[in-house]
């Protein structure tokens, strides 16, 4: 493909791509297809020879498109919404023109500075601390900073090695050999509660330590009292505690740990504390959300995707840390083959940072974010989404038939039928069947995509509202369809 052919088919896909956005809100959130179908329509070897792009694209359109789940459509509430928007995608176009590997300043001066200031300017943006800033007032790197990772579950990994090596500097200055070291490393215990993301047991797993998982109170939160009975339990078993992972804004509830209290017990252990807060950070653009987030600032690291509420498309999920030394201990390999910039001005090298090498010029992307919406853009389209996510509960509550089954903080709606419509009162088994069928008969229908959760062994339906192309009119539409298939439900009682 020359440039004059790029051009005229770059066109002809941009057209497609705003096509389908215009239409998006009237596609099926969950496509008509079962397992396999794709085998059926596509050929079982790659052609021998080229094909055209017109063949091509007519297989996107009658082959692939009829079997997307659109994650954009805002009748999509199976998961946080993957946020898409068109500065995004513009500025991931220019990405993929420079398609550099930056694992370092020498790879891409630009690539390496651009993200060292996004990440400060989202960083103030979200009135963080300014320990996680990379910048300090006179101009140089400091000590802690932010990096833009793949994913939120990959920045717990990274951060769970940067705790173990705080660990293990521990244990050495205490006076551990290596090998003693080493033979202890299996007794090495990580901490989370019942209601953190599944992200944070696969990191253990890969460490290869320990994970306990620490029961939250009645708000589905982890609390100080908890926690430390936790680790006292461990020590007397003569295990090592060195990471634990809080939550601001559990993916089952968006609840919100007691993030200070939290602090006190890991500060008085010497622990790394991590706080996730990829879906519900991005709230913290809006000042009157940060009161919520009190303690936070005491964290080690911390990490918000701006891939999910934060109109920047996957993937693309900010980390900081306050302080990177053990981060880069873990992580810093050095090899001939990748010189590092040591003039009189050193710069970060992200892929001590990170678990891969490459690093894609993700900072493109939520540059353009930033400047095209503006502090104003940004916080008016979360505002948005809680004010829709209000509406549906208060909709719901005046209703009667249903239960909020939390609180209603951010965009998230979690609730269920309420037992007293069936006589169902007590009645656990049967409670949770009738509310699995109720999810069943919405998705069957196909006008919206919901899925349920396991809340103390009651299931309930959760309605997050965040998408980037939804309006209102999708969270009326959502209610109508909910009413209207408990309405038929109740008549099969």
């Amino acid at each position: 493909m020359n440039t004059d052919e790029f051009r005229k088919y770059g066109k002809e896909v941009v057209d497609t791509v705003a096509d389908y956005y215009d239409d998006v809100n009237d596609l099926k959130p969950f496509p008509d297809v079962e397992p396999g179908f794709l085998f059926k329509l596509l050929p079982q070897e790659a052609p021998f020879l080229p094909e055209s792009f017109e063949a091509i694209q007519e297989d996107i359109k009658t082959k692939i498109m009829p079997g997307m789940t659109n994650w954009q459509s805002g009748n999509f509430y199976a998961w946080f919404s993957s946020s898409s928007s068109f500065p995004a995608m513009l500025g991931e176009y220019y990405s993929l023109m420079f398609n550099v590997i930056g694992f370092s300043w020498l790879g891409s001066p630009a690539a390496a500075e651009l993200e060292i200031i996004v990440m400060d300017w989202l960083a103030k943006l979200l009135g963080l601390d300014k320990r996680y800033l990379s910048l300090n007032a006179d101009g140089t790197m400091s000590k802690g900073g932010g990096s833009i990772q793949t994913t939120a579950s990959e920045s717990l990994v990274s951060c769970m090695v940067a705790g173990r090596e705080m660990a293990l500097d521990r244990l050495r200055k205490g006076g551990m050999s290596e090998d003693e070291l080493g033979q202890h490393r299996h007794k090495m215990v990580a901490y989370v509660s019942d209601q953190t993301h599944c992200s944070g047991e696969k990191a253990a797993n890969i460490l290869g330590c320990k994970v306990h998982t620490v029961q939250t109170d009645g708000l589905f939160r982890l609390t100080k009292q908890a926690l430390n009975k936790a680790i006292l339990e461990d020590k007397s078993k003569g295990l090592i505690p060195f990471f634990v992972c809080g939550s601001f804004g559990t993916t089952n509830t968006n609840a919100i740990d007691d993030l200070s209290g939290i602090a006190d017990v890991v500060e008085a252990e010497n622990l790394w504390y991590h706080v996730d807060a990829a879906y519900a950070g991005a709230a913290l653009v809006c000042p009157e959300f940060r009161s919520l987030a009190q303690g936070i600032e005491r964290a080690d690291s911390l990490s918000i995707n701006p891939h999910k509420w934060l109109l920047t498309n996957f993937d693309c999920s900010a980390l900081w840390v306050a302080d990177s030394t053990y981060l880069e201990k873990g992580m810093c390999i050095k090899r001939e083959y990748l010189p590092r910039n040591e003039g009189s001005r050193v710069m970060r090298e992200f892929s001590d940072w990170q678990i891969p090498l490459g690093k894609r010029f993700r900072a493109l992307k939520l540059w353009f974010v930033m400047r095209m919406y503006g502090v104003s853009g940004i916080c008016s389209h979360i505002r948005g989404h809680v004010e829709q996510a209000k509406w549906l509960e208060r909709q719901l509550i005046e209703n009667g038939n249903f239960e909020i089954m939390a609180p209603v903080v951010f965009g998230l709606v979690v609730f269920r039928i309420n037992p007293d419509v069936l006589n169902l009162q007590g009645n656990v088994d049967s409670i949770n069947r009738v509310n699995i069928e109720f999810i069943q008969r919405i998705n069957s229908e196909g006008k919206v995509f919901i899925m349920n959760s396991l809340l103390n062994e009651q299931v309930a339906l959760r309605a997050p509202i965040g998408a980037v192309h939804g309006s209102q009119k999708n969270t009326e539409l959502l209610f109508c369809v909910l009413v209207k298939h408990l309405n038929a439900l109740i008549t099969t009682f």
